[in-house]
C-alpha cells in the first residue's frame, strides 16, 4: 500500500500523456501539408505531379535524406537547410526578375521604397494558399514557375557533376554524381518544391505557414508569429513553477544520509555465480567495444568532411565512402552500440536476481546475438547500396537507406530488429518471472524492470507507422516517438531502474528507497518527456497546438536535471565508502559522469534550444549538434560503458583491475567531448545563430558564411578535442581486451574463496 499513490500516479501519467500524444498526433494527420495531384503555373504547364513529389521524397531519402543537409531543419549540418536554401533562391530571382522587368537592375541595387514594394508583391503572391482540394492542384504564377525552373536548374548540377557547382560540392560535402539519373533529380527537385512551398504558405484561416512561418526569411514575410512568443515565455515560466515544486518535494522527502556502517563488509557480487547464459552476454561488450571504435572512426571522417569537402587528408575517400554514409554509420552505430550495452546488461541481471535459469536460455542469448551481427552489417551494406544509386525505389526502402535520422536503416532491417527486441523481452520475462512471484518486498522494482522492458520491445514498433510515400509531417511524428520516446524515453526508465538493482544487489541501497525513487523519477520524467515529445514538431509542417504543447512540457523535462548534482555526489560518497566498494571506482564514475552530461548536454544545451523562439533560429544549426553529442553520448554512451565496464567487473570480482589505462580512458573521453563541444561546436552553433536572426537561416548553413577564415578555423579546432576523445575510446578498448588477456589486472584476488564461498546471493535480501 506504500506504493500506491505512486503506482497510480504513473497509470495516470502514462495514460493521459498517451491520450494526448495520440489525440494530437491524430490532428497532424488532418492538418498535414497537402500533396497536390499537380501543380501547374498560371499558363497552364504542369511542373510537377503527386507522384513527382512522392517518388522525389523516395530519391532524397535514397541519398541519405536527413543525413546531407536538412529538410524542415532536421538531418545534417554541413549541407544546407534545402527547404530555406530553396526559398532564399526562390525569392531572389523573382526580386530580380521584376526588379530588371520594372528598372533594369537587380533588386539589391533598388532603394529601400522600392524593394519593399516588390517585397510586398512577393509575400502576397508566394503566401497565398492556391490548393484547390476539390481538383487537388496547386497553382503558382507563371513568374514563379520560371523561379522554380531556375533553382531545380542549379540544384541538377550541383547534386550531379556541373564543374561549375563543384566548390558547393565541396563546400557542402556532396559526392560527384549522389544522383546519376536525370529524371530522378527532377522528382527530387519536386519534393524540394513542395516542402518549401509549406513553408511559405500560409493554412486556410491563418496568417501563419504550414510550418508556423519556419524558417525565419524576412523577403516572404517569415518571421516569429505571436504564438511562438507567448508560448515562450509561459515555458520560461513552467520551468521555474516546476523547479520550485520538486525542489520542495525534495526537501520534504529527503532519505536519509548515507550510513557507511550499515554497507555491507565484504563484496556481495563474490558470492554470484554466473549462469551459462550469463556468462554468453561477454560476446555483447566484445561487440560493443568493436562498434564503438567503428563509431569514433566514421565520426572522424564525417567531420573531417566539413573541412575537406570530400577528401580525408587528400584521399578522394567520397568515391566510396561518401559523407551521407560515415554519417549515417556514425550515428546508426552509435544507437546500435549504446543499445547492445544496455540489453546485454539487461539479459545479465535478470538471471542473476532470479536466481533462476530458464531451459535454453544460453541458447536463447546467442541466437539473439548471431541476429544483431546480422542486423548491424546487413543495414549498413543496404545504406551503402541505397546511397550509390543501386537500388530502385522499393528495394531502398525495404534493404536500403530510410533517409530518416536515427531510423536510416530499410523496412526489413527495422522488422528484423522488432523481432529481436521481442525475443530479448522473452529471454528477460522468463528469466526475471520467479523473482517476480517469490519476492513481496523487491516486486515493484521488478515491476518497473518489466515494464520498462516491455516499452523498450514495443515502442520501436512505432518506427514500421509510416510507409514508403508518407507525408514527411506525418513520418516526422512517427519518427520521433522513436527518436524520443524509445531512444530518450524509456531506455531512459530502464536504465534507472537497472542502476538501482545494481546499487541494491551490492548492498549500497535499500529495496524500499530504490522502489520508492524509481517510481517517483519515472513520473517525474514520463510526465514532461511524452509529451514533451512534441518540441521536436514545431516546424515540421504541423498545427499550434503542438507548438503550445511541446513549448510547456519540454521545459518540465528539464525540472528533474536540477537536483542532479545531488545524486552525483551521492555516487561519489558511495565510490569511497568502503575498501571494497574501490573496485567498482569507474562503472560508478561513470555513473557520475552521466550525472554531469544530464545536467549539462540534456539540460542546459537542451533548454537553449528547446524554447520556440530559440529554436524558430536555431533548428538545424550545430547548437543542435552541440546537444546531440553531449546528450546522446555524455548521457547514453557513457552510461552504455558504465553498464560495460559494471558487468565485466562483476563477472570477475576477485581480480582487482589496473587503474592506468581505464582511467586515461575515462578521463580523456569526458575531457575530449568537452573540448569538442566548447572550441568547436559551440562557437560555430553561435555564430550561426547570429548569422540566423541578422540575416536567416539559408545564410547561417550557406557557403558564402561557412567558408570563412573563421569558420574553417573552428572547424579545424575540433580536431583537438576529437583526437583526445578517439584516444580514451582506443584506451577502453585496449582495456577491456586486457581483461580477457591480462593486462588490465592484478596478480592478487580481491579476497581469498576460501574467506568467501561461492554462493549465490538473493538480490533483493
Amino acid at each position: 500500500m506504500k506504493y500506491k499513490k505512486l503506482w497510480i500516479g504513473f497509470i495516470v501519467v502514462i495514460i493521459g500523456s498517451f491520450s494526448v500524444l495520440g489525440y494530437f498526433g491524430s490532428e497532424i494527420y488532418r492538418q498535414a501539408p497537402p500533396i497536390p495531384d499537380k501543380v501547374v503555373s498560371a499558363s497552364g504547364k504542369v511542373l510537377f505531379t503527386g507522384e513527382d513529389i512522392r517518388n522525389g521524397q523516395n530519391v532524397w531519402q535514397s541519398i541519405g535524406g536527413q543525413e546531407l543537409g536538412s529538410v524542415w531543419g532536421h538531418g545534417a549540418y554541413v549541407a544546407p537547410d534545402w527547404t530555406a536554401d530553396w526559398l532564399h533562391k526562390e525569392a531572389i530571382f523573382m526580386l530580380d526578375a521584376w526588379a530588371k522587368e520594372a528598372k533594369g537592375t537587380t533588386y539589391a541595387r533598388l532603394d529601400a521604397e522600392n524593394r519593399a514594394m516588390l517585397q510586398a508583391r512577393l509575400q502576397k503572391q508566394v503566401r497565398a494558399n492556391t490548393y484547390n482540394k476539390a481538383t487537388g492542384t496547386i497553382t503558382v504564377s507563371d513568374a514563379r514557375a520560371e523561379a522554380v525552373a531556375s533553382v531545380s536548374q542549379f540544384y541538377a548540377g550541383l547534386f550531379t557533376n556541373n564543374p561549375e557547382m563543384a566548390k558547393y560540392r565541396d563546400a557542402y560535402a556532396i559526392a560527384d554524381n549522389a544522383i546519376k539519373d536525370p529524371e530522378r533529380m527532377r522528382q527530387m527537385n519536386a519534393f524540394f518544391f513542395w516542402a518549401t512551398w509549406a513553408c511559405v504558405t500560409e493554412r486556410p484561416g491563418s496568417e501563419v505557414t504550414y510550418t508556423n512561418n519556419w524558417p525565419a526569411e524576412e523577403l516572404v514575410g517569415n518571421r516569429p508569429s505571436s504564438d511562438l512568443i507567448i508560448w515562450t515565455g509561459f515555458s520560461v515560466i513552467i520551468l521555474i513553477g516546476g523547479i520550485g515544486l520538486l525542489a520542495y518535494y525534495y526537501a520534504s522527502h529527503k532519505d536519509e544520509e548515507l550510513d557507511i556502517e550499515r554497507l555491507p563488509k565484504q563484496d556481495p557480487l563474490l558470492g554470484l555465480q554466473a549462469t551459462p547464459s550469463m556468462r554468453a552476454t561477454l560476446k555483447y561488450f566484445w561487440v560493443v567495444t568493436a562498434l564503438i571504435l567503428v563509431q569514433i572512426a566514421m565520426g572522424i571522417v564525417t567531420a573531417h568532411y566539413g573541412v575537406e569537402g570530400q577528401k580525408l587528408y587528400g584521399m578522394p575517400l567520397s568515391e566510396i565512402l561518401p559523407y551521407s554514409v560515415s554519417r549515417t554509420w556514425h550515428v546508426q552505430l552509435a544507437i546500435l552500440w549504446i543499445a547492445t550495452s544496455w540489453l546485454a546488461t539487461g539479459l545479465y541481471i535478470a538471471p542473476a536476481v532470479s536466481g533462476y535459469e530458464p531451459k535454453f536460455q544460453r541458447l536463447g542469448v546467442n541466437f539473439l546475438f548471431i541476429c544483431l551481427i546480422i542486423i548491424v552489417a546487413g543495414s549498413m551494406a543496404g545504406q551503402w547500396f541505397g546511397v550509390m544509386q543501386k537500388l530502385g525505389y522499393a528495394e531502398n526502402f525495404w534493404l536500403g537507406h530510410q533517409g530518416y535520422e536515427y531510423v536510416d536503416l530499410g523496412r526489413f532491417w527495422q522488422i528484423f530488429l522488432l523481432v529481436g527486441l521481442v525475443l530479448w523481452l522473452f529471454l528477460m520475462t522468463r528469466a526475471i518471472w520467479p523473482a517476480f512471484k517469490s519476492q513481496a518486498e523487491g516486486r515493484h522494482l521488478l515491476g518497473m524492470f518489466l515494464i520498462s522492458s516491455v516499452a523498450i520491445a514495443l515502442f520501436y514498433a512505432a518506427g514500421l507507422m509510416w510507409g514508403q510515400h508518407t507525408n514527411l509531417a506525418i513520418a516526422e511524428y512517427w519518427r520521433w516517438w522513436v527518436v524520443h520516446l524509445w531512444v530518450e524515453g524509456f531506455f531512459e526508465v530502464f536504465a534507472t531502474v537497472v542502476i538501482a538493482f545494481l546499487f541494491v544487489r551490492m548492498g549500497l541501497l535499500q529495496t524500499k528507497i530504490a522502489t520508492g525513487t524509481v517510481l517517483f523519477s519515472t513520473i517525474i520524467f514520463l510526465f514532461g518527456g511524452i509529451i514533451g515529445t512534441f518540441h521536436h514538431l514545431y516546424f515540421s509542417g504541423t498545427p499550434t497546438s503542438i507548438l503550445a504543447l511541446g513549448a510547456t512540457f519540454s521545459a518540465l523535462e528539464v525540472v528533474p536535471l536540477v537536483l542532479i548534482g545531488f545524486e552525483a555526489y551521492h555516487n561519489l560518497t558511495l565510490s569511497r565508502a568502503t575498501e571494497w566498494i574501490k573496485a567498482y571506482k569507474w562503472p560508478i564514475y561513470c555513473f557520475i559522469a552521466v550525472a554531469f552530461w544530464n545536467l549539462v548536454g540534456a539540460g542546459i544545451f537542451g533548454f537553449v534550444i528547446n524554447p520556440p523562439i530559440a529554436l524558430y533560429y536555431m533548428q538545424g544549426l550545430n547548437t543542435t549538434a552541440v546537444h546531440g553529442h553531449a546528450a546522446l553520448f555524455g548521457v547514453y554512451g557513457i552510461l552504455g560503458i558504465g553498464l560495460m565496464l559494471f558487468v565485466l567487473k562483476s563477472m570477475a570480482a576477485r581480480r582487482r583491475w589496473k587503474n592506468g589505462v581505464i582511467s586515461f580512458a575515462f578521463w580523456s573521453i569526458n575531457i575530449g567531448l568537452t573540448l569538442m563541444i566548447v572550441i568547436s561546436l559551440l562557437p560555430i552553433g553561435l555564430m550561426q545563430t547570429w548569422a540566423s536572426v541578422e540575416y536567416g537561416l539559408w545564410y547561417a548553413r550557406s557557403m558564402e558564411f561557412m567558408q570563412t577564415d573563421t569558420m574553417e578555423t573552428l572547424r579545424w579546432l575540433r580536431v583537438v578535442g576529437d583526437t583526445v576523445f578517439a584516444g580514451g575510446v582506443v584506451a577502453l578498448a585496449w582495456f577491456i581486451l586486457g581483461l580477457k588477456t591480462g593486462w588490465s589486472l592484478e596478480e592478487e584476488t580481491d579476497i581469498s574463496q576460501e574467506n568467501y564461498p561461492s554462493v549465490h546471493k538473493d538480490v533483493m535480501k
